[in-house]
């Protein structure tokens, strides 16, 4: 009996540091929620990879220098949820991407929204929890 309460008060223990490690490695610490960016441009590369998936996007200024802008998302069992593939958003689509920015301001967001230029199909990432 000794034995079963020392490894259930042991589980008891270890599952604050489980919990934090699984929050840890999905913090958006970095991403200000609080500010939403909204940038114009074409997609060069659609990386669709676990654990968080990254929709690269070229985006020219005025005076037409270009910046890769990395939109950052779920991986891929989420976004098909949300009805969002790769073959929806190949190389050269042109779209309207919102996220929340970097806090360092550096060129990345967390993926808010997509609209695709051409037709105004939108994509939300998030429409793609399971658990609402």
């Amino acid at each position: 009996m000794k034995r079963i309460c020392g490894i259930a008060t042991l589980c008891v223990g270890l599952l604050p540091m489980i919990a934090v490690s699984v929050f840890a490695h999905h913090s958006a610490a970095m991403f200000d929620n609080q500010k939403t960016i909204t940038v114009e441009g074409v997609v060069k590369e659609f990386q669709w990879t676990n654990p968080h998936s990254w929709l690269l996007v070229d985006v020219p200024d005025k005076k037409g220098t270009v910046t890769t802008w990395g939109f950052e998302a779920e991986g891929p069992s989420t976004l098909m949820r949300a009805g969002i593939r790769p073959s929806e958003l190949p190389v050269g689509t042109k779209l309207r991407m919102s996220g929340h920015p970097m806090k360092d301001g550096r060129p990345a967001a967390t993926w808010v929204e997509a609209v695709r230029v051409s037709d105004g199909k939108k994509f939300d990432p998030r429409a793609g929890f399971a658990i609402k």
